[in-house]
């Protein structure tokens, strides 16, 4: 029986953090090599389980070779096998496995598995987000803060908070440690693809940072910027970004 895309998502997103843990329990490798071996071992079941179960779509993944039959289709599944590999390397909780889909370049459904928390969240099956605490509080990079988010932050007198991966930061606004994902120092369609998705589906914000839509299944698949937050939220931010610009 063929599985549901919401389902299907959950399902890889899933297995493939369970195989991350289980690489990184079995002790042989540390550092830079846990990294790729989590990296290759973690892309090759997604891209094979893809391939399998989805093989009328069009794929782009991190880890493999990039095939421009994808620009040709509608559908186009975008996968990140370990977002936050250094934060994986380092046997931290703040990285995650990214499953996304594109429809007609538009984010239509994804999930965001966090292996290191038990969590799996998918843009299918929204919860309910916590209420946002008086003094706001934005998420940045641990190890390098965008420059725009910083000033931003310091403007609306948010607090900074610092993580590892794109996924793991845009979850925390989600799960409620954070109100705001502004980012602005580059990325890659699938840091971002699957956890826009998600964090649609939940009813947040999810755009460039000039407010302009986010495009997937592009040639270039750079994406130089990225902000997730709550909707109540998105004008002030939006209006901050563009007078420091």
């Amino acid at each position: 029986m063929t599985m549901a895309d919401g389902d299907l998502a959950a399902h890889l997103a899933d297995v493939a953090g369970n195989i991350l843990l289980q690489v990184r329990a079995a002790g042989v490798f540390g550092g830079k090599a846990l990294g790729k071996a989590g990296d290759q071992t973690a892309n090759q079941f997604l891209v094979h389980a893809l391939r399998e179960q989805r093989a009328e779509d069009g794929l782009l993944s991190e880890e493999e070779r990039d095939n421009m039959e994808r620009l040709a289709k509608e559908r186009v599944w975008i996968i990140d096998p370990v977002d936050g590999t250094r934060e994986y390397g380092e046997e931290r909780t703040d990285w995650a496995v990214h499953v996304g889909l594109a429809v007609n370049g538009a984010p239509v459904l994804g999930a965001v598995a966090l292996p290191g928390l038990g969590l799996v969240l998918r843009s299918d099956q929204p919860g309910k987000i916590p209420p946002a605490p008086g003094a706001l509080r934005m998420v940045v990079s641990r190890t390098r803060p965008a420059k725009e988010a910083t000033d931003v932050a310091a403007t609306i007198g948010a607090e900074l908070v610092a993580m590892g991966s794109a996924g793991a930061k845009a979850m925390a606004v989600l799960r409620g440690e954070a109100d705001i994902y502004l980012h602005s120092g580059g990325q890659y369609e699938w840091d971002s693809c699957a956890p826009a998705a998600v964090a649609l589906g939940w009813g947040l914000h999810a755009s460039r940072i000039d407010g302009s839509p986010l495009v997937y299944n592009r040639q270039d698949v750079y994406m130089p910027d990225l902000l997730i937050c709550r909707r109540e939220h998105a004008d002030m931010v939006l209006e901050r970004v563009k007078a420091l610009l």
